[in-house]
């Protein structure tokens, strides 16, 4: 059942989440290219960051010749929105399962796709199933990572640009979908009504920023109704 669990969840990563992801990373690998940093910088960046506004906001030091320690700080700042995902899909991966295996792979679409199928599955398969989609999801986003590098001078700059936005778009297209669950929609609407925060406060800290208020906005609402 575990193996099974395991290969199911890897299975169902190939698919539009491969191919949003695979979009939004092989942007990603143009731009290392277009910045003229190599690909093992682009893969080790990939490999160990793995959540595209902190890949973006080191590219963007890398790039300018910043020092690492700063180029570290802002990239951790940027994907800090990873630990309440972190928290929030713990729960439901089983009680007496080593959760930690998970830490690594949490980045929007696993965890999207997560919080969907594993309320479904028994406990024991919920790891596995995680695991096994996660770890698709990160092989194709290290592959396109790979391929934009090379494909570089065939993308144009409008191009790479639109395909950042493939994978967030995925995952509107998720949470729109589950809107009608409890309390999805009124974190929707908050997320919204906070996002023009993360645009004013700008660099690596506006994320985490309109993410801390528009979550509180939408827990205290779930809170009071």
């Amino acid at each position: 059942m575990v193996r099974g669990a395991g290969w199911q969840g890897f299975g169902s990563a190939l698919g539009a989440p491969a191919l949003a992801m695979g979009a939004t990373f092989l942007a990603f690998g143009a731009a290392v290219a277009e910045a003229g940093l190599s690909l093992p910088w682009a893969l080790l960046c990939t490999g160990a960051v793995y959540g595209m506004a902190g890949q973006l906001v080191l590219l963007q030091v890398a790039a300018s010749g910043g020092a690492a320690l700063p180029a570290t700080i802002a990239a951790t700042a940027a994907n800090a929105r990873f630990l309440p995902m972190a928290v929030a899909i713990a729960p439901l991966l089983g009680r007496r399962a080593p959760r930690w295996l998970a830490l690594p792979f949490i980045a929007i679409t696993p965890w999207a796709a997560g919080m969907r199928a594993l309320p479904g599955l028994s406990e024991v398969a919920r790891l596995p199933w995680f695991l096994g989609f996660a770890v698709a999801s990160w092989c194709a986003a290290m592959a396109a990572t790979a391929a934009g590098h090379g494909l570089a001078p065939n993308l144009p700059a409008k191009l790479r640009a639109a395909l950042l936005f493939a994978n967030p778009l995925y995952f509107a297209l998720l949470l729109a979908a589950d809107s009608a669950r409890p309390g999805v929609a009124p974190a929707l609407l908050a997320g919204v009504a906070a996002a023009p925060l993360a645009w004013w406060v700008g660099g690596a800290w506006g994320l985490p920023a309109a993410g801390l208020v528009g979550g509180t906005l939408a827990f205290l609402w779930a809170r009071r109704h």
